[in-house]
């Protein structure tokens, strides 16, 4: 069976950065993503904060460049998803839906989804009304009607997005805003955004076909509220794609995987970078620095396997 120098889990910035830097050293490297390349970032509007773009960029060209640049030094990029991760000697050995793979070393930086509500109708009305992908699927709601879920940067970012194409937003907060004073500013002067605080969002209702309203409660009053709608965006936070590692990998309290200063895991050969590890900045500027990181690393570590002879 082939064995590959490094398989890097996931196509997101931070793998394609790793990438970059790897195969410029003429270290085969094969990426393996089960979705989209370029990650969330692909799916995310316009990127203001990335160094290099005085009048930002959009997330989609951005992870574009990413993939045509590792590419263009050797970088393989294979649609393939992995459901488990072991040693088997010196060597990481994957599962995947094509096969098994086997190679020295192993990056983990499969990044974050997008968290759900977990309430009545949210997963019967998934597509046809219910969405967590502003970029996605917003023009589908052009002079329409929509609700956004959420309170921090993303909600905020997202509701200003989508007022390119809805004709009224009701943004629903559970407690309050958490998004930064330049969103704040932005969302204060913006009147097609109605945001209502202390409310839940506790069933989103529909007639069999789409979505038609939401149910909540005001915390303030006690009182159930209702709100016509013809969709639903959910931006409540993020949770790690570490579903798939088992117990091979140490994570922490809340699924992230844990490293060392060099980017190790517990298991030696597989490192982890990027919004997947513990500690992460959830920004696209520290995942790509730390996908350079573990590049490096991962050479060391590479060439320690030389060393030895293995």
């Amino acid at each position: 069976m082939k064995i590959e120098d490094i398989i890097m889990i996931g196509a997101g910035p931070t793998a394609l950065t790793a990438a970059i830097y790897t195969t410029r050293e003429d270290i085969r490297t094969v990426l393996l993503e089960k979705a989209v390349i370029g990650g969330l970032a692909a799916t995310t509007d316009w990127v203001d904060n990335y160094p290099g773009f005085p009048d930002g960029i959009s997330g989609l060209d951005l992870a574009e460049n990413l993939r045509k640049q590792a590419e263009r030094f050797g970088a393989i990029i294979e649609l393939d998803e992995v459901s488990n991760v072991r040693k088997e000697n010196d060597l990481v050995v994957l599962d995947t839906l094509s096969g098994e793979r086997r190679a020295k070393a192993v990056l983990v930086a499969t990044g974050t989804e997008y968290k759900k509500l977990g309430i009545a109708g949210e997963a019967e009305y998934l597509s046809r009304g219910v969405h967590y992908c502003a970029t996605c699927d917003g023009a589908f709601y052009r002079d329409k009607k929509l609700i956004i879920v959420g309170g921090g940067n993303s909600a905020v970012q997202e509701a200003l997005f989508l007022t390119k194409f809805a004709s009224h937003i009701d943004l629903l907060v559970r407690s309050t805003l958490r998004a930064s004073d330049v969103l704040l500013h932005e969302l204060a002067n913006n009147s097609k955004i109605s945001v209502h605080l202390g409310v839940t969002t506790d069933e989103i209702i529909g007639d069999g076909q789409k979505v038609t309203r939401v149910n909540g409660a005001d915390s303030t009053t006690g009182k159930s509220v209702t709100f016509d709608t013809d969709g639903v965006f959910v931006f409540i936070g993020l949770k790690p794609n570490t579903h798939f590692l088992g117990d091979a990998i140490q994570l922490d309290s809340q699924g992230f995987v844990i490293t060392d200063l060099n980017l190790q895991t517990n298991l030696a050969g597989v490192f982890a970078a990027g919004d997947v590890r513990s500690g992460a900045t959830m920004q696209i500027a520290t995942a790509v620095g730390e996908g350079a990181t573990a590049a490096l690393r991962i050479r060391e570590y590479l060439e320690s396997l030389h060393r030895s002879g293995t």
